[in-house]
């Protein structure tokens, strides 16, 4: 995937991806995504990743991500509380501790660096 591209991030099509129920804290959350681009060492993601309404827990890779639709709440462990919606950007940092409170089905588009 090292090809240079355009896609519409709204109408995308997504695949389900695994959600570990360890981080459920509460409501019954749905992950989908899409990696759209990889660097050839894994190094570098670039994706679509969507999370239907609930509560969940992360750790996380340093990663920017602007949300197209929806809403939810990022509670940083030690550090802000983060509000997003559409148009927002926000970035994490690697090793942040978070409490993602999706309000509704948020979906971002995302750039990872590990």
């Amino acid at each position: 995937m090292t090809q240079s591209l355009a896609l519409h991030i709204a109408d995308a099509d997504l695949v389900p991806e695994p959600l570990d129920p360890a981080r459920i804290v509460s409501g019954t959350p749905e992950v989908t995504g899409r990696v759209v681009w990889e660097s050839e060492d894994g190094k570098r993601i670039r994706g679509i990743w969507q999370i239907t309404p609930g509560v969940v827990t992360d750790t996380e890779a340093d990663e920017l991500f602007v949300v197209i639709s929806g809403s939810a709440t990022v509670e940083v462990e030690g550090g802000p509380t983060l509000h997003v919606g559409p148009g927002d950007m926000g970035v994490l940092r690697e090793g942040d501790r978070t409490t993602w409170t999706v309000h509704r089905t948020l979906r971002k588009a995302y750039a990872i660096d590990l």
